[in-house]
């Protein structure tokens, strides 16, 4: 490897430490519903963000607050030898996509059916430091 693809290279990882992410596939909530409860947390300080989830009366906010922990254990992982504190950790992005849909059949008058979909939802939760104090 040359010496400038092997700089590239360790900046990159550099780059990559300081964001960690966290997924959730297939919630069966819908996706509008989930979006409300996203939209109170993106951009805030990573505490925060979790006393607004631990206190919202939301369903959605009690497995948007695990995912954020979650996020926020990988990024202790990746980086052992830094001080969650002085990171100051934030939610750097949220982003919150349609999933797949159970279709059910729900019997309607004279005969009928109308389709009554169950949605399901995708939810990826970035977050990232901003002070970046490492040893």
């Amino acid at each position: 490897m040359g010496s400038r693809k092997k700089q590239m290279a360790d900046a990159i990882k550099e780059d990559r430490k300081k964001v960690a992410f966290a997924k959730l596939n297939n919630c069966p909530t819908s996706p509008r519903k989930m979006r409300l409860v996203a939209d109170l947390v993106r951009g805030k300080e990573a505490e925060k963000a979790l006393q607004i989830l631990r206190f919202s009366s939301k369903e959605a906010s009690r497995r948007l607050e695990k995912l954020l922990l979650s996020a926020i254990s990988n990024w202790q992982a990746k980086n052992e030898d830094a001080d969650m504190e002085e990171a100051d950790l934030f939610v750097q992005e949220i982003r919150v996509d349609g999933g797949s849909m159970l279709k059910r059949l729900r019997p309607a008058p004279q005969g009928r059916a109308h389709r009554i979909r169950k949605r399901s939802n995708h939810v990826t939760v970035v977050i990232g430091a901003k002070n970046n104090t490492q040893a």
